[in-house]
């Protein structure tokens, strides 16, 4: 695990990563632009205050509202736009980790959108309950940590396996392996706790998972198809 997840970090600062990271932060950061400015619109334009200082201090707090909210949404926005790039960083993971292994099969484009936006919906929900818990002190952050580690781990495993296995065995073996996937949710949930790098979520996260799954794939081999 820790061996994958040191040769995970190593690889997202490679050339192909990097150009995609390139078109990840372009991407969100034309959502975030656009969502920005629809809501500035919006709340501003449903303001009326007698007092000019008023108002300007309303469009001033609404912006700093705007900011944060923004940047809470930073990680599932991202999420969602890198789940365009997902197949194309695992194939290349998949050859550098396991040149001789079988090669997985990319989703279909529909189906990986609609997984990513998935995942992005379920990452903003479970986030902002977590969020909701900054009002119980000593335990917003753990709580944020863990729901992060158990999502990013299930989500980004999913992933990675469904380029190798129908939907309901990569669900079988993901409840199978449900603590091993949590712990490994962990180190992927550890880039989401620091801003910026939170950036870097889904490099990592696919980069480590597809590692993860590689080693689980080659103990398969090991085994004798009765004793499966």
């Amino acid at each position: 695990m820790f061996e994958s997840a040191l040769a995970a970090l190593r690889e997202i600062f490679t050339p192909p990563f990097r150009a995609v990271l390139f078109k990840i932060l372009a991407l969100t950061l034309a959502l975030l632009a656009v969502m920005w400015i629809a809501l500035d619109k919006l709340i501003t334009g449903y303001i009326a205050v007698p007092y000019p200082w008023l108002a300007s201090t309303l469009v001033v707090l609404t912006g700093l509202g705007l900011f944060l909210g923004l940047a809470f949404l930073v990680a599932p926005v991202s999420s969602m736009v890198a789940g365009v790039f997902l197949d194309e960083l695992a194939e290349r993971v998949e050859q550098r980790s396991s040149p001789n292994g079988r090669a997985g099969q990319a989703l279909p484009a529909g189906y990986a959108i609609w997984l990513a936006a998935r995942f992005a919906g379920v990452s903003l929900l479970v986030n902002f309950a977590a969020l909701l818990l900054l009002l119980v002190p000593g335990v917003n952050a753990l709580a944020f940590f863990l729901a992060n580690a158990y999502l990013l781990g299930r989500e980004y495993f999913e992933l990675a396996a469904l380029r190798y296995r129908p939907i309901a065995e990569v669900r079988l073996l993901r409840r199978e392996r449900a603590l091993y996937l949590f712990v490994c949710g962990m180190f992927i949930a550890a880039f989401v706790a620091v801003p910026i790098v939170n950036l870097l979520t889904p490099l990592f996260g696919t980069a480590f998972m597809v590692r993860i799954h590689q080693r689980m794939l080659e103990r398969e081999r090991l085994i004798p198809p009765d004793r499966r």
